[in-house]
């Protein structure tokens, strides 16, 4: 017997401002629809990751998170893991049960990942818990390093002071600098990349934005922080995505068709590389451990979720996960092949751009995504006989990249 681990439930919240529930009513919303997809009962449960960044900064809830969300739903007595790691904590929190799961500690095991970012009388709280994604005592020090990588463009000056935004957009923004002086990649291409993601984002049910745009639509937009426009940007969301690992052991008492493998997983953290160190990029790091575990390459791909927290993010990340060239990611996303119907579907969800990015959950609900289109579920946005699917999932920054990756594929149920 092969001690394989699989999704065996998957389920998620609609994304947006769901400001009348709480952080327990969206755990209940996904972790109920993920057991009704595994058809099984909360009994079944053997241990829990709960993944959020927010709670703390925002409600005062810092400590025994997932104990408290989920004995409002009715877990008692089983193990229950607290996992924060910025954007990449609920893909974290998969990383953490797999292991568990395929080391045999469990045969059963839930991941839930539930953020609440949008507290209107706490405005400025807001914004600020962006800061904590970040060290705090070099934070100077680094943003200064991370801006001065999109010298050498000069900023038009109506540009210059644009008000209230996340501090990660600037980031963003410099990184599309860099790339463009280096590489000739153009707004335009940038701004490619968020129309096709809203217009995926029309066929998803569960995204927060289901409008389409148009390259141009997307460049007429305000400016957040150059030469990221607001469409470009990825939404503050609230929303909960959950999913249910079971070892090869355990599946006897799940449905084997709908059965996901969790074929690899890589992750990785920053280091002190230079911008122009490529190679060394975190996400290339655990894009190339996801391979090795998976026995899979590249072309091997037929739909992917990339953290596009801004649009040029998954321009940068196409190329980390090997789908291009270094240089090539703006000409990708051009070509159409990046498009659903095109040769690789990437953010065929609508990505966090469109569909949304509620922080700790963001890496539950790529996987969500890549589950139902892998079981041929995902509807009018289905990517046809798909095989093999892999999400990125970034978290924070340190020095000059995000401070965690984590890299998933997963295959498709072997049907008889």
């Amino acid at each position: 017997m092969t001690n394989n681990v699989y999704i065996v439930g998957a389920g998620m919240t609609p994304l947006g401002k769901h400001l009348d529930k709480s952080v327990k009513d969206l755990t209940a919303m996904s972790v109920s629809m993920a057991l009704v997809d595994a058809n099984i009962d909360k009994e079944a449960i053997e241990a829990a990751w709960f993944c959020n960044t927010r709670q703390g900064a925002l409600e005062g809830q810092h400590g025994v998170r997932g104990q408290s969300a989920l004995r409002a739903f009715g877990f008692e007595s089983i193990a229950i893991f607290n996992t924060d790691n910025a954007c990449a904590s609920s893909s974290s929190g998969v990383a953490q049960a797999f292991a568990a799961v395929k080391a045999g500690l469990f045969e059963v095991a839930l991941v839930v990942g539930t953020e609440k970012m949008n507290y209107p009388e706490k405005r400025e709280a807001m914004f600020e818990a962006f800061k904590g994604s970040w060290d705090r005592e070099l934070a100077d020090q680094h943003l200064a390093a991370l801006l001065a990588t999109g010298d050498g463009i000069d900023v038009p000056v109506e540009y210059r002071d644009l008000g209230e935004r996340s501090v990660f957009m600037d980031i963003y923004a410099a990184q599309a600098r860099f790339h463009m002086q280096r590489f000739g990649t153009t707004q335009r291409q940038i701004a490619a990349v968020a129309a096709k993601n809203h217009n995926h984002s029309v066929l998803n049910p569960y995204a927060q934005y289901r409008f389409p745009q148009t390259v141009e639509q997307v460049l007429a937009d305000r400016m957040v922080s150059w030469p990221i426009t607001r469409a470009m940007c990825a939404p503050m969301s609230d929303g909960s995505g959950a999913l249910i690992l079971a070892s090869e052991s355990a599946l006897a008492r799940f449905d084997r068709s709908r059965a996901v493998n969790l074929r690899g997983i890589g992750v990785s953290s920053s280091s002190n590389r230079t911008p122009e160190q490529f190679d060394r990029h975190l996400t290339r790091v655990a894009a190339d451990r996801c391979y090795e575990m998976a026995g899979v390459g590249p072309d091997d791909i037929n739909l992917a979720e990339l953290h596009d927290a801004s649009a040029i993010a998954e321009i940068l990340h196409s190329e980390n996960c090997r789908f291009c060239d270094y240089g090539d990611g703006g000409v990708l996303v051009e070509s159409g092949d990046t498009n659903l119907g095109g040769r690789l579907p990437i953010n065929v969800s609508g990505g966090l751009l469109s569909k949304g990015h509620p922080i700790g959950a963001t890496g539950a609900i790529q996987l969500f995504e890549l589950v139902q289109q892998l079981r041929g579920e995902a509807g009018d946005r289905q990517v046809p006989s798909a095989r093999f699917g892999m999400a990125e999932n970034g978290g924070g920054f340190h020095g000059l990249e995000e401070a965690a990756c984590v890299v998933t594929i997963l295959e498709a149920p072997v049907r008889a």
